[in-house]
């Protein structure tokens, strides 16, 4: 079962709430960054469902399908009308009329009335073929809606998942570009040193000062995908405009799919809502072209009038007599009977599109079906990659670290030259690169199994005991990492011509 999504921040975030729908900065202050605040993915994923605007969206859209039901539902019931077009009216006038056989006719009448009248009509519908599969129609339509919801919360949930493991490989990313930038200050410095002593040469200073260029672009690359990163996130969130999200749980792989691969594949036929979208389709598909028959049906309809007035006046009179008035009643039942025998095959060609719309979406069932299987087994390879890839991974790292020490050494020791380290240093860098590529690719693999086949059967690592403080290696941590001065991009270019 998918567990429903959260209504209450957590304690934690509770001063996150999402700014107002219509609220628009209008200031650059109210868009200022003032705040980091370090986020854990649940936290994230807490704060993405009490606040993300699309959630709320289909929210409303679900309450728009259940009120259309119930206005269709309210097709059994009778209906009651008041209208009262003589509330009041008047009418005033004379008439000259001649009596040509008696004289005594001929004269003048007179009307001065004034009138109240109302009707009251009350109408059921007993029979009407139209009235089933609207309702059915409106019924499946509800459905369908509350199936987008869930479909939407998983898909955030992903989303939410896969910008915090991306946030984490930018964090790794920059740690690394500053590592890198660290170990080519120091190279430069010793470089220079032995430049300047006499037994290095000046080639060896040039490949010192490219390694610490390629570093520094790597920093800001890693800068900018941090950024990047964060605000995307700030955007599944929907924080306040002056708050910035931050990782605060470090890049760790989160454990292992238990399931097999067939297991998975038929969890997704079980749990994935787009199956069961496909089939309501079908069936409002088959109650539509029911509807369209029943316009050829005939309606049985009871009804009841009641019509009611009062007068003040007199009428067509040759004298108008004061205070002459009355009142009248009128009420009428019966029965009434609509057949549209023949409309030149309207209806039935109606009918006959919605049962071809029905059969295109049994076609759509099956591609959404095999689409489903496709995925998983997409994701489940991707995770058996990136899983053999974290052992190849970290054992790269492991050996390039020793590479790189070995190489130091040899370079104390006057058997090698600064290439050595400067490619020994690269090489550290892109193998720390791809392992941090990997646990975020692993955990992305991960998540996209859980949304792919609603399981959530993963058993967790066990988090490494890490000290209070961070390590000191070899005095390295303590060296500063300076961005350069941004330049004008038209005076940098020019700097190379």
């Amino acid at each position: 079962m998918l567990p429903p999504a959260a209504t209450k921040l957590l304690p934690a975030v509770q001063d996150l709430a999402a700014p107002k729908p219509l609220a628009l900065p209008t200031k650059p202050a109210e868009v200022q960054i003032r705040e980091l605040r370090p986020i854990g993915l649940l936290e994230a994923e807490n704060l993405a469902e009490v606040n993300n605007p699309n959630l709320k969206l289909i929210a409303t859209q679900v309450d728009q399908a259940q009120s259309n039901l119930r206005a269709q539902i309210a097709l059994w019931y009778p209906t009651l009308n008041i209208s009262a077009n003589n509330l009041p009216s008047f009418t005033g006038g004379q008439q000259f009329t001649q009596g040509s056989i008696n004289r005594a006719l001929n004269g003048q009448s007179a009307t001065n009335r004034w009138f109240y009248g109302a009707t009251v009509q009350a109408q059921w519908a007993l029979i009407n073929p139209q009235r089933v599969p609207a309702i059915a129609a409106a019924r499946d339509s509800f459905e369908k809606a509350k199936d987008k919801y869930l479909i939407a919360l998983r898909e955030l949930r992903l989303q939410v998942d896969v910008a915090y493991f991306e946030l984490q490989q930018a964090d790794d990313s920059v740690r690394i570009g500053q590592e890198s930038v660290r170990a080519s200050v120091i190279s430069l410095r010793d470089a220079r040193a032995r430049y300047q002593a006499g037994v290095a040469t000046k080639l060896e200073v040039l490949q010192a000062e490219t390694q610490l260029a390629r570093d520094q672009q790597l920093l800001t690359d890693s800068l900018t995908g941090q950024a990047i990163a964060r605000r995307t996130l700030a955007s599944l969130l929907d924080l306040p405009q002056s708050v910035t999200p931050t990782a605060k749980d470090p890049a760790r792989v989160v454990g292992a799919w238990q399931p097999s691969l067939q297991e998975s594949i038929i969890a997704a036929f079980a749990f994935r809502e787009e199956l069961d979208q496909a089939l309501l389709d079908i069936s409002i598909a088959n109650s539509t072209a029911n509807q369209a028959l029943g316009a050829v049906q005939p309606f049985f309809n009871i009804f009841n009038s009641l019509v009611a007035g009062r007068y003040l006046g007199a009428q067509n009179v040759l004298v108008d007599l004061p205070g002459s008035g009355g009142w009248n009643v009128d009420n009428s039942i019966g029965l009434q009977v609509t057949w549209n025998i023949f409309d030149g095959g309207a209806a039935a060609a109606r009918s006959r599109a919605g049962k071809q719309q029905a059969q295109q979406y049994t076609y759509e069932f099956a591609k959404r079906r095999d689409d489903i299987r496709r995925d998983v087994e997409t994701s489940f390879y991707e995770l058996e990659k990136n899983n053999r890839n974290l052992t190849t991974t970290a054992r790269e790292v492991l050996s390039a670290r020793e590479a790189l020490r070995l190489a130091r050494l040899r370079l104390e020791a006057g058997v090698t030259t600064q290439r050595e380290v400067v490619d020994s240093q690269r090489d550290l860098t892109q193998a720390e690169v791809r392992h941090a590529n990997a646990i975020s690719s692993y955990n992305k693999r991960l998540a996209e199994l859980r949304r792919r086949t609603g399981l959530d059967q993963i058993a967790l690592c066990t988090p490494p005991v890490l000290p209070a403080t961070k390590p000191i290696v070899d005095g390295a941590s303590r060296v500063p990492v300076e961005q350069p001065a941004l330049q004008p991009a038209c005076q940098a270019a020019k700097a190379v011509l």
